[in-house]
């Protein structure tokens, strides 16, 4: 059964190579036709010394082939000079017999129709250096897709090629008004399913820049779209802080008509807890401030009051009142990306009509639940005495400890100066404050060198040494560009054949006052770890044991970048330069 079950595919596989060789055309010269031309010539019938052969019908299992939309012999996509020969387009139209013998080469050689099908037309050019004077080649062959995953029959013609958009125009821009809702201000709060996504979210929760869904759309959060007037179809984004300002034009005798001006339009939605869900989290109003024509801002206690806006004529004054001037929506969300709490703060105030159009600005933030907001080492700039903040990059972002005191360290100095003592036990390094520490450590001559030296660079390193050092005291780990990367140094004694011990790490951090000269911030603006290596001092040899010190210094030095307006002023010293030979010139504290 196994042989019997193989032979039709053997067969069918064996009539696809033959009927592939069979359909290839054989090669034309076209020295003085066209590409139109030529694709004609080719087509037609070749002549054969035997009778012509009985046309089989096809197999079940085939189908007509897809008509090609594109005709690869009139395509030329090197033909950029209109009415001109372009040089070394062999696919030219515009290009004659004369012109085609002064050709080096052809710029496209092979020019095919859809890759995806199984079967194709091919369009190759080349030159026949050995005529006299040189030609044109030009073939149409079928090529054969090797691809197992080609399409061999299609039903759909509109499929194989992009369908031309329409472009709005002065007949048609009114149904493209129609369609998209329009520009009005006031725009019906009612949204089609069209407006909507076109496929429905399944998913369980809220992915970054999903739209908010209510129980009839979505959460508007007006905005400026093309021009500086408000857009009220514009959706809220998950995790999308926005702070936004724009122009809003009203009838100041109809004011209690316009949804926009009214409190209620953003505190009644009901927003879900997650996509296409029946789970509803109310809008609470957390607080409401009335401004009076006079700019005075007073604090309503009751929050569930629902003050709509009147028109107020007194005289010659027409105001109206109670109107939305601010609207900021303040969103808790969980690990699980699920809306779990939604507050709303207004600003109501009175407007005249000298102040028409009016400005509403709108914000809103999200807030992760159950979670302590981040101290600070400076907003911007960095503070005195406060922590650097530091991370390692494993892969693309900033990675930091939560202990931000931990973050970059240094040795701990201690009465006892006992190294192995002190292990493990370190101090922050802080913004502005020079620190020079140290500790001693007893080696024997057995020691072996490579252990001696994994064991000393992990007692001045320590676990997690940084590689970035932020900038400013508020960086955030994902702006990783702006950080600043430490460099890393290595320095050696010149004795050779001797074991090279690290005995000190010299960390110097510049920084510069950077922005207005009234109020100038600290940013770091370079970072260098120096790590110095000596021989065993065997001076200090006392009963086989080296008493072998060793010391961590670090320095913060500023390095001030002069602006236009400073170079007349005296420059401040530089870092001090760090050798191994005075290293154990510094006494330990």
């Amino acid at each position: 059964m196994g042989p019997r079950g193989l032979q039709p595919l053997v067969l069918l596989v064996c009539w696809a190579l033959v009927s592939a060789q069979a359909g290839a055309t054989p090669a034309v010269t076209t020295e003085g036709l066209n590409s139109t031309e030529a694709a004609l010539a080719t087509l037609g019938a070749s002549p054969s010394s035997g009778p012509p052969a009985t046309p089989k019908a096809p197999g079940p299992s085939s189908g007509p082939r897809p008509t090609p939309v594109t005709d690869v012999a009139a395509l030329c996509v090197c033909d950029l000079s209109p009415t001109q020969c372009d040089v070394n387009c062999c696919c030219d139209p515009d290009c004659s017999s004369t012109d085609f013998s002064v050709f080096s080469a052809c710029s496209v050689p092979v020019v095919t129709g859809d890759s995806q099908f199984c079967s194709q037309k091919a369009a190759t050019y080349s030159m026949n250096f050995t005529a006299d004077p040189p030609q044109r080649v030009f073939k149409l062959v079928d090529k054969i897709n090797p691809s197992i995953f080609c399409i061999h029959i299609t039903n759909y013609k509109p499929a194989l090629s992009f369908i031309n958009p329409e472009v709005p125009d002065e007949n048609n821009f009114d149904k493209f008004m129609k369609t998209s809702g329009g520009f009005a201000p006031n725009a019906d709060s009612d949204v089609s399913s069209t407006t909507r996504l076109d496929s429905p979210n399944t998913s369980a929760k809220y992915e970054y820049g999903v739209p908010l869904q209510t129980l009839d759309s979505f959460l508007r959060f007006p905005s400026p779209l093309t021009s500086s007037l408000c857009t009220d179809d514009n959706p809220a984004a998950f995790l999308v802080n926005q702070a936004v300002k724009c122009t809003r034009r009203i009838n100041l005798e109809q004011c209690n008509e316009t949804k926009a001006l009214k409190m209620a339009s953003y505190s009644r939605p009901e927003i879900l807890k997650v996509p296409n869900s029946r789970t509803k989290v109310p809008i609470i109003v957390q607080s409401i401030v009335v401004q009076s024509l006079n700019q005075t801002l007073t604090r309503l206690e009751d929050t569930q009051v629902n003050l709509q806006p009147a028109f107020v004529s007194a005289g010659n004054l027409n105001v109206c009142t109670n109107v939305v001037l601010e609207v900021k929506y303040s969103l808790t969300y969980t690990d699980a990306g699920e809306i779990s709490r939604a507050g709303l703060s207004l600003l109501l105030g009175t407007v005249s009509s000298g102040v028409v159009p009016i400005q509403q600005k709108f914000e809103i933030h999200f807030i992760q639940r159950n979670t302590k907001p981040v101290p600070l080492s400076g907003n911007p700039g960095y503070v005195v005495g406060l922590p650097l903040v530091a991370g390692f990059q494993p892969q693309k972002g900033i990675i930091q400890m939560t202990y931000r005191y931990g973050q970059f360290t240094i040795l701990h100095s201690t009465t006892e100066q006992d190294c192995l003592a002190i292990e493990g036990i370190r101090t922050p390094v802080l913004f502005g404050y020079n620190m020079h520490s140290g500790c001693k450590l007893r080696l024997t001559r057995a020691t072996p060198c490579r252990l001696a030296m994994q064991k000393v660079k992990s007692l001045l390193k320590g676990q997690g040494f940084p590689d970035y050092v932020a900038p400013f005291g508020n960086s955030r780990a994902q702006d990783v560009l702006d950080w600043v990367p430490v460099h890393f140094l290595t320095q050696s004694s010149n004795m050779k054949d001797s074991c090279q011990v690290p005995v000190a790490l010299v960390i110097v951090v510049k920084w510069t006052k950077y922005g207005s000269l009234v109020n100038p911030q600290a940013k770091i603006v370079n970072v260098t770890a120096n790590l110095v290596s000596s021989s065993f001092p065997e001076t200090q040899e006392m009963k086989g044991r080296f008493l072998f010190p060793l010391q961590l210094l670090l320095w913060m030095c500023l390095h001030l970048q002069r602006r236009v307006s400073e170079r007349g002023q005296p420059s401040t010293p530089g870092c001090p330069l760090i050798s191994s030979s005075r290293l154990f010139d510094v006494p330990l504290k």
